[in-house]
């Protein structure tokens, strides 16, 4: 007897960015396997993911409303180990270590422009098990 197909991981992708390059973002992690549920700022991500918890957070750092570490911090407040991808133009001073606060998830930073074949592996990287 088979067992019943796992559903696939949802990533939560928050970009403020051209149009362009979120469908491109969207388009690859769906080619890839994934749901994907797209917003453009902080505050619409905590409403998206209220309504349908995400398993992996996919953010940009700089973006209008709330900002992507703000943002971080509020969703892995209540989820500590919440696997973050941030793809940002301008990378914190401090690296990961400044978007991590100590929180055990993995967290990865990429930095604008990226590759396509770059932000699957950044994904399938921090949803691996340490």
């Amino acid at each position: 007897m088979n067992a019943p197909p796992t559903p696939p991981l949802h990533v939560l992708l928050v970009e403020d960015e051209a149009l362009v390059a979120i469908m491109a973002m969207e388009d690859t992690l769906v080619c890839a396997g994934f749901r994907v549920t797209v917003t453009h700022n902080g505050r619409e991500a905590l409403e998206a993911d209220a309504k349908d918890r995400a398993d992996l957070l996919l953010t940009d750092l700089r973006m209008p409303v709330m900002d992507g570490k703000v943002l971080i911090q509020r969703l892995r407040g209540g989820r500590p180990g919440l696997p973050v991808v941030v793809v940002t133009g301008t990378p914190p001073e401090g690296g990961v270590a400044s978007i991590q606060s100590g929180d055990p998830g993995r967290t990865q930073l990429l930095v604008k422009p990226i590759l396509m074949a770059d932000l699957v592996v950044a994904v399938h990287w921090v949803i691996e098990p340490a």
